[in-house]
């Protein structure tokens, strides 16, 4: 898992950073509608996607009795039919991209996703043509005031519930698990009785590419072209975020 930690700090820190709560609660609103819609249960005591989702809505700050509208409203007749899309291709120097969108009008987010790539340097490939350069693994990212056992009781724990790595940071941990093992990692987060800022189904490149400082702001100012588009959910990539790019961004802001 060499790189995954500082690709999933960078992740954070943007998300950490991210201004355009806006932004953040329509997607958060999407995978509610998806669960919901998907299932045809507005239950969460019975529906772990959705039961992931409202955790994951909880960990934007998105207020209750806005969660609960969006799960009425995905339950009834007039929802939004939202799908799941995904995209695949290239930016400048060789940058592998996977953008997982979701959409009520599939053609639209196409063209979006095309004419983003094309206008920067990049190119839109076909299905699967990059899918050998990501794995998709389960993360889970837990505050450490969450926890009520010591950090040994919880790894044992963890590692039954499947779990592949485990990252220590100063306010959290981040649990990785393999696709399979997603469902057994919630079932025994719940049975510990701890409740995740985040979890889902992520996209982890197995090799990173580092650039010149230039270069890489060149795929970062791409990054957050593709986030900024409303049918975009999660934009993976295998740009190295070295300590040096961190630093020049953070300069930025």
């Amino acid at each position: 898992m060499a790189g995954h930690s500082k690709w999933a700090n960078i992740k954070h820190r943007k998300g950490a950073q991210d201004k355009k709560r806006a932004k953040q609660f329509t997607r958060a609103i999407k995978e509610i509608s998806v669960a919901v819609k998907g299932t045809g249960n507005p239950d969460p005591e019975t529906n772990p996607a959705l039961r992931n989702a409202i955790a994951n809505a909880k960990g934007v700050n998105m207020p209750k009795d806005t969660i609960q509208r969006a799960i009425k409203k995905a339950s009834g007749d007039d929802a939004d039919n939202y799908k799941l899309v995904t995209f695949e291709g290239y930016g400048s120097y060789g940058i592998a991209f996977f953008i997982e969108c979701t959409t009520d009008n599939t053609n639209r987010t196409v063209a979006s996703v095309r004419s983003i790539f094309s206008k920067n340097g990049g190119s839109l490939g076909t299905n699967g043509c990059l899918e050998f350069l990501f794995d998709r693994l389960g993360v889970f990212t837990i505050e450490k005031n969450q926890v009520d056992c010591s950090m040994e009781e919880l790894e044992l724990a963890l590692i039954e519930g499947g779990a592949t790595e485990i990252e220590k940071e100063e306010s959290q941990i981040i649990v990785y698990t393999q696709f399979e093992d997603f469902g057994n990692m919630q079932t025994k987060l719940e049975e510990l009785q701890i409740e995740t800022k985040n979890a889902g189904l992520q996209r982890i490149p197995k090799n990173t590419i580092e650039l010149n400082i230039d270069q890489a702001k060149q795929i970062v100012d791409l990054i957050d072209k593709f986030e900024e588009d409303d049918d975009v959910q999660n934009v993976y990539h295998n740009l190295e975020f070295s300590e040096k790019l961190m630093e020049a961004i953070s300069g930025d802001e």
